[in-house]
């Protein structure tokens, strides 16, 4: 007992040095920091709430995060990264191998300061669209997006007979190219596209529209951000653009199930095809199946590539 008795004051005494002679941060928060962000309000659970019904925070495309070309943005680690070795999705040199969707940590510097400003975003520096020539997306806020949300390349050049081969059953844009359709790039085609009011007048695009006054974090698009614009808006269908586009988006795939560029299930058909052609099976993709605003956002640039595809076939 008396080795125990003279144990347990070195063993306090050593604690003690270590908590006042380390200069980490952790060894510098005061509770009430924490109580900052960890208290008895929903300002955590009610963010968690709307993200875990969000893409973001369901299905299982994380698991592409163990592989290096889709670890910068399928895996919410290495997103944070990617971003802190200032890198792109193309760059990214290793996988993830504890892939995570991307959650809290991966858009803010959670823990980082141990105070309410780790609510920051990871980065909000303007992001250069990487399958573009000196194309810069400055979103605000929506920058954050951008580095995942654009395309991964643009359309093939014809070949001297005018052909494009359409390579495989994931052909196209790839994920996410909403920062390209607010700028008015990334078609197919000669169709010359300006850049949506939405990203002039909107000072954080993505995050003005997503996220909203309350901070909810389903990511559906919030209707109220429409207003302040559209005052008589009800709803997302403003001047009936989502009406008319959902239309000729229609049109369009009929018309390339019929001529057998797209399978009945949504899929582009492998093949060799006349460049206007593949163009506007490049155009349903990137718009339909990828863009998923119907037109909002970028209605005029939507429009002239849906009607110039229809014309095509």
């Amino acid at each position: 007992m008396q080795k125990r008795k003279n144990f347990m004051p070195g063993l306090v005494l050593a604690l003690a040095i270590l908590l006042v002679g380390t200069s980490s941060v952790f060894a510098q928060v005061q509770i009430t920091d924490c109580m900052a962000c960890h208290n008895d309000t929903t300002v955590i659970t009610g963010k968690q709430t709307g993200w875990s019904e969000s893409m973001h925070g369901t299905g299982e495309s994380y698991g592409r995060g163990t592989s290096a070309s889709c670890a910068g943005c399928h895996s919410g680690g290495g997103f944070s990264a990617m971003v802190a070795a200032g890198l792109t999705p193309d760059t990214v040199e290793a996988g993830d191998p504890k892939p995570t969707r991307q959650d809290c940590r991966a858009c803010h510097q959670i823990h980082t300061s141990y105070t309410n400003t780790d609510w920051a975003l990871e980065t909000t520096d303007p992001v250069v669209l990487y399958a573009f020539e000196e194309v810069t997306y400055d979103g605000g806020k929506g920058n954050l997006c951008a580095n995942c949300h654009q395309p991964r390349r643009t359309i093939d050049a014809a070949d001297p007979n005018d052909n494009i081969a359409v390579t495989s059953t994931h052909w196209g844009p790839h994920h996410g190219p909403q920062s390209a359709m607010l700028l008015g790039i990334g078609g197919g085609g000669d169709v010359v596209g300006t850049i949506s009011p939405h990203a002039v007048l909107v000072k954080s695009t993505c995050v003005s529209c997503h996220i909203s006054e309350n901070g909810a974090h389903t990511f559906e698009a919030v209707e109220a951000s429409c207003t302040g614009c559209h005052p008589d808006a009800d709803g997302f269908d403003v001047g009936g653009v989502q009406t008319e586009v959902a239309a000729l988006i229609a049109e369009l795939g009929e018309l390339l199930v019929a001529k057998g560029l797209l399978d009945e299930e949504g899929h582009p058909v492998v093949g060799e095809y006349p460049s206007a052609q593949a163009a506007a099976l490049w155009n349903y993709i990137m718009i339909e199946i990828e863009d998923g605003s119907l037109g909002v956002h970028n209605p005029g640039y939507t429009k002239a590539l849906l009607e110039a595809s229809i014309a095509a076939l």
